[in-house]
């Protein structure tokens, strides 16, 4: 019996690989940080970048990882109709 797959098999590590390729990302963040300490602006907008760029990566690999699913759906069995075949396609049956 095949194991179902579940929906942590390899997410995680995808998940971690896609927040470190999408790191330049988080540079309106970090410039946030940087307001925090020069203009004395809330931390709350540095976490809050950070939080929208993590979940936008969660989503993004999400998407990803079901259209890699939706596409390893194997195909049913179809006729042969190759002319050229010995035991396909018979016109005068």
């Amino acid at each position: 019996m095949k194991k179902r797959p579940q929906v942590s098999d390899g997410f995680f590590a995808a998940l971690g690989i896609n927040l470190i390729f999408d790191l330049e990302w988080t540079i309106p963040a970090w410039l946030l940080l940087a307001a925090h300490f020069i203009f004395d602006i809330s931390l709350w907008w540095f976490a809050g970048a950070i939080a929208i760029w993590v979940i936008g990566v969660a989503i993004k690999t999400s998407v990803f990882s079901w259209l890699v699913r939706v596409g390893n759906i194997p195909d049913s069995p179809k006729e042969n109709k190759n002319p050229y075949s010995s035991s396909g396609y018979k016109p005068n049956k």
